[in-house]
């Protein structure tokens, strides 16, 4: 069998479309579309043939004036999807500019689609428009998101929540879906000996905390220190703290591993209730636990909330009740033993295994 798989404006190692590139390789053939700022060839690997794309986006542009940039790109993929020989289309993201086009080529072609959702999208894309535009514009794209999920043959989601909350919207089966959430590599086993007092937040895209700042001062007072591991660290010079810059994977999990606690409560879009944010189960809090470090967080995440409740492997906060946040930290830090403990049990839960690949092949053969 043979899987296109579009990986559209995601670079080649993107963790979560690499690991499907790299899985279904294994017993498929695969041809692989990435993005890429540089001029680079097409070429064979094994059961993989890789086919960059370059494409480059002006960070200055509004949203608005980089989705008409992105008209030409889009219409590039499209003539490969047209075109390339493959029994499986497995789309990572909709085309901007042409977003049911992949899907009704495939199927006029009769190829089976997959769906891989990584974004609630309906309220992600173009999450910066808000007001009667903003509205408008989630209309719009929960009509062509519907369209996209009747034309798939299997639906990739991120968390149950967003599965069962697009379900009751779309009406598709559970039976066309499957929950693939954004696991971590391995893990590191926790040791509280090498543990520092620090609280860590980590990631690519740099997230605002402006309700976790008063927090995280009153934390400092208590003696815990506070990095930012891969963000732009401009974004919090009112406040203390260290940082590093974007790291590789290995070396990211080694500095996450040595914190105390990695915060995962940050202010999102103008939305607070935001359900790309809500329902998320973000890379970032697979790595923490499969990297042996308790997580902090915020109680509007839903569906990482519940989870660390369930599990005893971190605290539950509500920002904005500041003397309660501080006081939930402190307990769990007197209970961090038992924390570390649960984590060790649960570890095997977060992390990408030979069990969770096979299930994941044996899904896609629709």
């Amino acid at each position: 069998m043979k899987i296109l798989i579009i990986g559209y404006m995601h670079p080649k190692f993107d963790k979560r479309v690499f690991r499907t590139v790299t899985t279904l390789s294994k017993k498929h053939k695969v041809i692989y579309q990435y993005w890429t700022d540089k001029d680079e060839k097409i070429y064979q690997e094994e059961n993989i043939k890789y086919i960059p794309i370059k494409y480059v986006e002006n960070a200055e542009d509004s949203s608005l004036k980089k989705l008409s940039n992105r008209k030409p790109f889009d219409k590039q993929l499209c003539k490969l999807i047209a075109n390339e020989d493959y029994d499986i289309l497995y789309m990572h993201h909709f085309l901007a500019s042409r977003p049911l086009e992949p899907f009704k080529i495939a199927k006029k072609r009769n190829k089976k689609i997959v769906y891989d959702i990584h974004e609630y999208h309906p309220e992600n894309f173009l999450a910066e428009l808000s007001g009667i535009i903003g509205g408008l514009k989630t209309n719009v794209v929960w009509h062509l998101f519907k369209k996209q999920l009747k034309l798939s043959d299997l639906a990739i989601f991120v968390s149950g929540e967003t599965r069962d909350d697009v379900i009751d919207k779309v009406g598709i089966t559970k039976d066309k879906t499957f929950i693939m959430p954004n696991y971590a590599n391995f893990i590191l086993k926790p040791d509280i000996q090498k543990k520092l007092k620090e609280i860590v937040l980590v990631g690519k895209v740099t997230r605002k905390i402006e309700d976790e700042k008063k927090l995280l001062n009153n934390l400092i007072k208590e003696g815990f220190s506070f990095k930012v591991i891969g963000m732009d660290s401009q974004e919090f010079e009112d406040i203390p703290h260290t940082s590093t810059s974007f790291l590789a994977y290995e070396k990211m999990m080694e500095e996450l591993s040595k914190a105390s606690f990695s915060l995962i409560s940050y202010n999102t879009v103008k939305d607070r209730n935001n359900k790309n944010y809500i329902f998320a189960l973000p890379h970032k809090y697979y790595d923490s636990i499969a990297a042996g470090t308790p997580v902090i967080v915020k109680e509007s995440f839903i569906s990482m909330a519940k989870q660390v409740e369930e599990l005893g492997i971190g605290v539950v906060i509500n920002p904005s009740n500041l003397e309660q946040s501080i006081e939930q930290i402190l307990k769990a830090y007197e209970n961090y033993e038992n924390i570390l403990k649960n984590i060790e049990k649960y570890q095997n839960q977060f992390v990408w295994s030979q069990e969770k690949e096979e299930e994941f092949l044996k899904i896609m053969e629709l």
